[in-house]
Parts: structure tokens; C-alpha cells; sequence
């Protein structure tokens, strides 16, 4: 059918799910019930649409790609629970979907040149957020959910784990898209933390003691803090400033930034 022929695009880096058993997994782990409130992002030619609604949930949509509005309208438009907000997620301003706190659902199969900086646009929405469920880079997926001490902990890692609890879920091969990526996918879920289990005295500080002890993390945190925190600081803050940034978990990089944060005040 001509409605369904859509190629592609490699500037959106559109790659459509068909495996109908992965959509199947895919949907039992999201497990939508009616009434429920959901946003899926970049639903492509509605692969996962369809059992979202068949849930009997609200749901909202956004699609960046123009030729796809059409193909989802004729598909989804007459249900009433159904709502496509046309755009780029990266802009979207999700308070205007006037959900309750801590009750939207997200749901997206995410392009992997905007999945970063668009998990950290939701994370800055997190108060009205309840789950996350996306299909990522599988690379990506085991730096969000790593552990202390390996080359996958970094910046994503703690950044993302201070503000949610991580589950990756299971892996999905190329041959489940069309067109196969070239890489390997995963399925994770991102739950925000009710309360924040190490919260910061300045999340913003935070966000800067990660990146710059990263920037170098072959070095030691003596030296590549050495511009915000002197040795003495550091080991104020109970950190060993001769070990590697890898080696430090979420909790002590608080620490950190307390400390930071009590030297920029002279609390």
C-alpha cells in the first residue's frame, strides 16, 4: 500500500522497527494500562502506536519527519486518545502536555545522534515523569546502567543514575529494523528517583566536577580537578585523590561537589 512507503531517512537516522515479537517484548515490558498517560517519541510509521493505544492509554506522540504526519494521522487520527504533536523532542516543552507529577510514561525507539542530549532534556522534566522506556545504541544502554570501576562508567552513567533508577532490559539485533543499523540495540527503562538517593547541594556543580574529572580519565583526580579543587579538598570530601574517576561511585562524586560547593559559598 502506497500509504506505507516511506523510506528512511538517514538525517533523521531513522531506522523502523518491524519484528513483530520484539514489538511484543517491547510492549509486555512497558505493560501500559487504561488511563495511563503516555508520550512516545519518534514513533516512526506507528510500530509500537498501535499496542500503546490498544492499551487503552492517553497517548500523546512527537514526529519530527513531515512525510510520517500523514501516515500516522491515517493510521491513529480517528481515536480519540491519540494526540501527534508535530516537532523536534529536543524542543519540546513537556509541561504543555499538562500532566499530573510524576505520571507520563515515555516510550520512544530514539534516533542514536540526539538519544543523549534528549534523555538529559526529559531528565530536566523528571518531576512530571514516572518511566522511561527507549530503544538505544546498545553501547549507549550499558553505559547507562554501568558500575563503578569499568570503562563504561563515565559522565552518562552517574549523571543519569543520580536522577533515576536504570534497568537494561534485553538486546535487539539489526535484523529487527528496516533498514538494519549497523550496531546493536537494547531496550532500557530510566524510573526517576522518588527521592534522589545522593542529592547535591548544586546539581550544576555536580555536572561540572563530572566532566572535568572525565575529560582527562586516564588521569588522576589530583590532577584533572586540580582547577577546581585543591588535594586537601579532596580528601576533605573522603575521596582518595590518586585514584582514577572511574573508580569513584555516584555518592562520592557528590561529595565532591558538596565540597565544591562549600568552597564557592564559605559555607
Amino acid at each position: 500500500m502506497s500509504e506505507y512507503q516511506h523510506r528512511a531517512r538517514k538525517r533523521f537516522g531513522q531506522n523502523f522497527l518491524h519484528d513483530a515479537g520484539v514489538i511484543h517484548r517491547i510492549l509486555r515490558g512497558i505493560h501500559a494500562k487504561e488511563g495511563e498517560r503516555l508520550l512516545e517519541i519518534g514513533p516512526g510509521q506507528g510500530a509500537l502506536t498501535e499496542g500503546l493505544l490498544g492499551s487503552g492509554a492517553q497517548l500523546d506522540v512527537i514526529e519530527l519527519d513531515l512525510d510520517l504526519i500523514p501516515i500516522l494521522q491515517s493510521k491513529f487520527g480517528h481515536e480519540p486518545r491519540f494526540k501527534l504533536n508535530q516537532g523536534d523532542a529536543l524542543k519540546f516543552d513537556f509541561n504543555q502536555l499538562n500532566a499530573e507529577p510524576h505520571s507520563l510514561r515515555v516510550v520512544g525507539n530514539l534516533p542514536y545522534n540526539i538519544s543523549t542530549p534528549l534523555i538529559f532534556h526529559l531528565l530536566s522534566n523528571a518531576h512530571l515523569i514516572r518511566d522511561m522506556h527507549f530503544m538505544l545504541q546498545k553501547e549507549v544502554v550499558e553505559r547507562l546502567a554501568a558500575e563503578p570501576g569499568g570503562g563504561d562508567w563515565g559522565r552518562l552513567s552517574i549523571m543519569v543514575q543520580y536522577h533515576c533508577r536504570v534497568e537494561h532490559l534485553f538486546n535487539v539485533g539489526p535484523g529487527a529494523f528496516n533498514p538494519p543499523p549497523k550496531v546493536d540495540s537494547a531496550i532500557v527503562r530510566l524510573v526517576p528517583h522518588e527521592v534522589l538517593p545522593h542529592p547535591a547541594k548544586d546539581h550544576r556543580l555536580l555536572e561540572r566536577i563530572v566532566r572535568e574529572a572525565f575529560n582527562q580519565r586516564r588521569k588522576t583526580l589530583r590532577n584533572t580537578l586540580k582547577g577546581l579543587l585543591d588535594s586537601h579538598a579532596i580528601e576533605a570530601a573522603g575521596v582518595d585523590g590518586g585514584l582514577r574517576p572511574e573508580q569513584l561511585d555516584l555518592a562520592a562524586f557528590v561529595r565532591l561537589a558538596d565540597q565544591l560547593a562549600e568552597q564557592t559559598t564559605g559555607a
